[in-house]
């Protein structure tokens, strides 16, 4: 209560006044420096005096150096001289005073003094600063007496200190102390208006610093209708559209025609609305009509009483990224119908434990065993139990060199569990390398050469033959030349007769290379061709027999040379050279046993033939020379030859191939 005997009317309807001032002051102002000014310069004013200060509690979160914060915890918290009038430069939002034990506690002693007023006669309470903690400063600038008190903020934590000074001894009465109280009372809820607004303004300022800077990240606000409210530079940069464009359009704007036709942008507000949040991955459009994909979410926007505001969307333009995926995975589909489609299997195997990481569809076609089959469990021990015995070894010791490093090319063979089939397979492995340069995986394509070694193998055989058969043709022409000169007269009966004989050779020779695989040249061709050759009458030739009786080939060159010494008998002297004479060549098979081999008979009768006077008893030539000795002995053949009444009568029984005109070789 104010002291009766010294209560002034006057100034207390002046400091009324300031708290008035101050209180309208404090209004209208958000700058709380400004305000923590003008409440010193009204207290000061109030209160006759030059000098007044607010010192703001400092605490460690504020960044005192360490010397001054240990400090802190043994003396209490500093206090900063945040705003003062009557103060010369260097002071007001600099000087920071030591903390004093108990000085901002609960019962902070007001007003004091320090020790130095003591001297001069005035009275001094009994809490007093020691003058050895009055700064400097203070002291510099004559301060004998100062009146304090806390400001308090709402919740009851102190901010500082309200502090008034006298450079002239003065005992503040507690007229003073009420007064600076109240002001305290007043001046702590603008301090907490003021520093609460900042503290706004500071999360503002740095959410639009942050939403405005963030240019790769399309940020906009829509309202409950989904309509854009606040469109930032980021979703400029990466849409296209100025805010001035954006604002108040549908936010389907920035959807793609496809999306909108599929409502896709209202399911997605739906689900936001029901569900807070929801992700928003999809193709956008941008202004210029080109796509942007994006990754991002839309979130709904609610007041405290959980009413709608808006929905904030927020997306990363992820574009060059998803291109990238997309080009990977096609890539990669690619790759998969590629080896999908080829002939031979391609594979990857760790490089450690050998066990395959893939296998493409052929692997069935070459190893007869399904996919899933093959990769499951321990498929490194399953795949050596498809390999030949043999062949095992040296393919897992080729894959051991590929493991070292090496491109390694080898070949094995393989028994199918579908149908026991034998296959070979060439496999052609290479080392995959890590970004470290270790080989971690194997690649391979393997490739049936089934085939390909039947081919090799038939060449073989087709070669050999080809060079027997040349060495028995050569054989044959040179014996046919000796046989020839020694039985002509001169050089041209010797050129007439082997002439024909080289044509008759040339002729079979001629079918032969005609023959496709697997075919043989028939009887009844290699007659025809014979009997055609001749230059005689075709009417006189009676040909039967079945049709197809496949000859062997090594007996073709010298059978074909009997038959035209027999031919060229019968132009010369017999069926062909009468008029009469008529020529029957008939054939059979038979086979003396049963799985024996078949045997062709052919008779050869040339009939209507008037025989000349010891025709029976002429010398053998060289064609009856041929049938009957060299048949028996290069063919096996049985014959007889026989000048008959009527003209020749020969008989040829040879052993001849199994198969009939269609049947496979038996390269006998």
């Amino acid at each position: 209560m104010p002291d009766p005997a010294r209560f002034d009317p006057a100034r207390a309807m002046k400091r009324q006044r300031v708290l008035a001032d101050f209180g309208e002051f404090a209004l209208g102002s958000e700058d709380l420096d400004h305000v923590l000014t003008e409440a010193c310069r009204l207290v000061a004013d109030a209160l006759g005096t030059d000098r007044a200060k607010i010192l703001e509690r400092e605490t460690p979160e504020l960044a005192i150096p360490a010397r001054e914060s240990q400090q802190l915890q043994e003396q209490g918290p500093s206090l900063l001289v945040r705003a003062g009038v009557g103060w010369g430069p260097g002071i007001v939002g600099t000087l920071r005073l030591p903390g004093v034990p108990g000085f901002l506690g609960a019962r902070s002693p007001e007003p004091l003094a320090i020790r130095a007023g003591r001297e001069t006669g005035v009275e001094i309470p009994e809490a007093t600063i020691p003058e050895a903690m009055i700064p400097e400063v203070m002291r510099a600038a004559g301060v004998v007496a100062l009146a304090s008190v806390p400001i308090r903020m709402p919740g009851g934590d102190i901010y500082g200190l309200l502090q008034v000074d006298a450079t002239e001894p003065r005992d503040f009465d507690r007229e003073d102390t009420e007064f600076l109280r109240t002001y305290a009372a007043i001046l702590g809820p603008v301090i907490d208006r003021l520093r609460k607004a900042s503290t706004l303004r500071f999360t503002e300022e740095r959410f639009r610093l942050v939403v405005e800077n963030a240019r790769d990240y399309a940020i906009f606000t829509t309202d409950p209708a989904d309509r854009i409210t606040d469109w930032y530079a980021g979703a400029q940069a990466v849409y296209g559209w100025t805010a001035e464009e954006a604002i108040g359009q549908p936010a389907a704007l920035v959807f793609t025609p496809e999306d909108r036709a599929a409502q896709v942008d209202a399911r997605e507000i739906e689900a936001a609305r029901r569900e807070g949040s929801v992700p928003n991955v999809r193709w956008h459009l941008r202004k210029d009509g080109t796509r942007v994909f994006i990754d991002g979410t839309t979130t709904t926007l609610r007041a405290a009483d959980g009413t709608l505001r808006g929905f904030l969307k927020i997306g990363q333009d992820v574009t060059e990224r998803r291109e990238a995926e997309e080009a990977r995975r096609e890539s990669e589909a690619r790759l998969t119908q590629f080896g999908e489609a080829s002939s031979d299997v391609l594979w990857m195997r760790d490089a450690v434990t050998f066990q395959w990481m893939y296998l493409t569809l052929a692997f069935e076609t070459i190893y007869g065993l399904d996919r899933a089959t093959a990769l499951a469990g321990d498929n490194m021990t399953s795949w050596i139990a498809l390999i030949l015995p043999e062949d095992r070894e040296g393919a897992v010791a080729s894959l051991r060199r590929v493991r070292a490093g090496e491109h390694v090319t080898f070949e094995y063979r393989v028994r199918r569990p579908s149908d026991g089939q034998i296959r070979w397979v060439r496999d052609t492995d290479f080392p995959m390398r890590d970004a470290a340069g270790t080989v971690r995986w194997i690649g391979g394509i393997g490739r049936d050469i089934s085939e390909e070694k039947a081919t090799a193998e038939h060449m073989s055989v087709l070669v050999a033959e080809l060079q027997h058969r040349t060495r028995n043709l050569m054989g044959l022409v040179r014996a046919t030349a000796d046989k020839t000169l020694r039985n002509s007269t001169d050089l041209a009966d010797f050129e007439a007769r082997y002439t024909t004989r080289l044509a008759a050779l040339a002729r079979v020779q001629g079918m032969l290379s005609r023959l496709g695989e697997g075919e043989r040249i028939t009887f009844d061709a290699l007659i025809r061709s014979e009997v055609s050759a001749l230059d005689g009458d075709a009417g006189k030739v009676l040909l039967r027999g079945p049709p197809g009786v496949a000859l062997r080939s090594s007996t073709l060159q010298i059978f074909a040379l009997a038959l035209h010494e027999l031919a060229t008998n019968a132009v010369k002297h017999g069926a062909f050279a009468q008029p009469r004479g008529r020529l029957e060549i008939r054939w059979r098979m038979e086979t003396a046993e049963p799985g024996g081999e078949p045997w062709l008979h052919v008779d050869w009768r040339e009939r209507g033939v008037r025989m000349g006077a010891g025709e029976g008893a002429r010398p053998s030539g060289a064609g009856r020379e041929l049938i009957e000795r060299a048949l028996p002995y290069q063919l096996g053949a049985r014959t007889t030859y026989a000048m008959e009444a009527d003209g020749v009568h020969c008989t040829i029984a040879l052993p001849v191939s199994g198969h009939m005109r269609t049947g496979r070789t038996d390269n006998a």
